[in-house]
């Protein structure tokens, strides 16, 4: 049996298995093309309820215009996307800003604000959503309730400049999970960071999944990352969803593209 067959085989299994299962971000037949560069040419993907899943792929094989569309920054070609239930392109403004409360993302550079102190950024997203949260919640308990949640609960007053890459992932981790997301988007969590620190932010990751029961989309290069955090990866190569399956059984494979990502 040749290992397309195979692959198919266990992705029916895994859907049977999974039916049960909520899914909370549905993408199919997804298609984006810039002019001649077929970015994305029929990727199909579904993340379940409580679920960590990484997605692999090459510098420029379309890892951040899924990301994009997925929560409607960038409009498909054509395909479907559905997040909680909500098909996006049917959403108007204020109901796709709504939806996107309960999406949290873990930015790849951290992207805190310079100029506000670690409180303030993590009071920021506080007070865009003061409804959502009450117009009169005391934001302390929360604030401080995620920065111990990261362990650096002591850095509250400090600025970013006074933090190392380290602490500035771990304060944006903090900011992204404030608002207690459904989903979480990490885009390359460890990025830049020495090992130590990367596998600390690893473990952050799970017991961050684990306390606040959130699904996690993972995109990274990070082979390490992907072992320890993956429940279910699928590789991104030609545009699709080339293969899908756990760390184990992608790494065992002996097809030349999915070899390609395991290789040290």
């Amino acid at each position: 049996m040749n290992y397309d067959m195979e692959l198919k085989e266990k992705i029916a299994a895994q859907n049977s298995q999974s039916v049960q299962k909520k899914v909370v971000i549905d993408l199919r037949d997804l298609r984006k093309s810039f002019g001649d560069n077929h970015v994305l040419n029929g990727f199909n993907m579904r993340l379940y309820e409580g679920e960590n899943l990484v997605v692999m792929g090459k510098s420029g094989s379309g890892k951040s215009v899924m990301i994009k569309c997925l929560v409607g920054l960038m409009q498909p070609d054509s395909g479907y996307i559905e997040v909680l239930g909500k098909e996006i392109k049917t959403l108007d403004r204020e109901t796709l800003d709504i939806l996107r409360s309960d999406i949290g993302f873990l930015f790849q550079g951290s992207a805190l604000y310079d100029s506000m102190t670690v409180r303030e950024n993590l009071e920021f997203p506080l007070r865009r959503h003061k409804e959502r949260m009450g117009q009169n919640a005391d934001t302390e308990p929360l604030v401080l309730e995620v920065l111990e949640n990261v362990g650096l609960a002591h850095a509250i007053d400090l600025m970013p400049e006074e933090l190392s890459g380290g602490m500035k992932r771990r304060i944006a981790l903090a900011r992204t999970i404030i608002l207690k997301p459904k989903i979480i988007l990490y885009d390359e969590p460890t990025s830049g960071l020495d090992p130590i620190t990367s596998k600390e932010i690893i473990e952050l990751m799970r017991s961050i999944q684990k306390k606040y029961g959130t699904s996690s989309l993972i995109i990274t290069h990070d082979v390490d990352c992907a072992r320890v955090v993956s429940e279910r990866m699928v590789l991104l190569v030609d545009g699709i969803n080339y293969a899908e399956g756990t760390y184990t059984e992608l790494s065992s494979s002996n097809d030349p593209k999915v070899e390609a990502f395991f290789k040290k």
